[in-house]
């Protein structure tokens, strides 16, 4: 079945061609594809895939050992998580404060780079933007593109537009509302953003090193952006079984930091 953009409106019994996630007791998920005459293989046994098509999403399956698994649709987290990489992804607990804070809306015109397996642009295209994605490796292009069109079907790719391009040099794509970086050296981009970028453009960067980020911002204060900011987002779970309510022992701490600015008029 071909996948349509408009999830929200789908049915609720699984069909051939589908992705979907077995969660097992242990919330352990495997994400599939559905087809006929396929099965699914774990540690607990094995799931014919016929036993899952045609059933309600959310319904219950079991190995011949009676191993439990759920089966339901993927969401953007599922997929960020289990899909294939080429590049190392941008984590789902930074892509939900970076759609806020570019403040993304249906048509918004972003430019995007590296695009790397393709995380940031599908979660850019599914709250409704139009990205141009600058990327220097064709085979991160590929599996980008292919990612996006995994979860979003066949459809997005027409708001999807990857160019095998090198962000550090001068590009001549002008008028874009939101820019969104996540390369080493996200200064080197900076200059041409100043041109390319809307007046009250907003423009994220994400980083992993406090380095990096120290030289972004010295060149962000150098040109006309203003509202200049740096956070790290952190995520801790909490342990809550009767009466022992307390926070996990692990947490999901650093992953990188988002700093994010706006280009006023000169």
């Amino acid at each position: 079945m071909a996948k349509s953009e408009a999830s929200a409106t789908r049915g609720t019994v699984l069909e051939v061609g589908e992705h979907v996630i077995l969660i097992d007791n242990r919330q352990r998920r495997y994400l599939i594809q559905l087809e006929e005459g396929g099965e699914f293989h774990s540690h607990a046994g094995v799931i014919p895939h016929d036993v899952i098509i045609g059933n309600s999403e959310g319904s219950e399956f079991r190995t011949a050992s009676n191993a439990r698994f759920v089966g339901l649709r993927p969401t953007l987290s599922d997929h960020v998580l289990k899909m294939p990489r080429g590049a190392q992804v941008i984590y789902p607990k930074d892509l939900g404060p970076i759609i806020i804070l570019t403040d993304i809306s249906a048509g918004a015109r972003v430019f995007e780079s590296g695009v790397g397996s393709g995380a940031l642009s599908t979660a850019l295209l599914r709250a409704g933007a139009d990205v141009t994605g600058y990327e220097i490796r064709e085979d991160f292009a590929a599996k980008a593109q292919s990612n996006v069109e995994m979860f979003l079907g066949a459809s997005a790719l027409d708001r999807y537009e990857v160019k095998i391009r090198d962000a550090y040099e001068e590009h001549e794509d002008r008028d874009f509302d939101r820019a969104v970086l996540d390369l080493p050296e996200p200064w080197q981009v900076v200059p041409h953003l100043e041109k390319s970028l809307r007046r009250g453009g907003i423009l994220v960067v994400y980083n992993p090193s406090i380095i990096q980020v120290q030289n972004l911002r010295q060149r962000l204060a150098q040109g006309p952006w203003a509202m200049i900011e740096t956070i790290e987002v952190l995520h801790r779970t909490w342990h809550i079984e009767g009466h022992s309510v307390r926070p996990d022992h692990r947490m999901v701490a650093h992953t990188g930091f988002l700093t994010h600015a706006r280009l006023l008029a000169v």
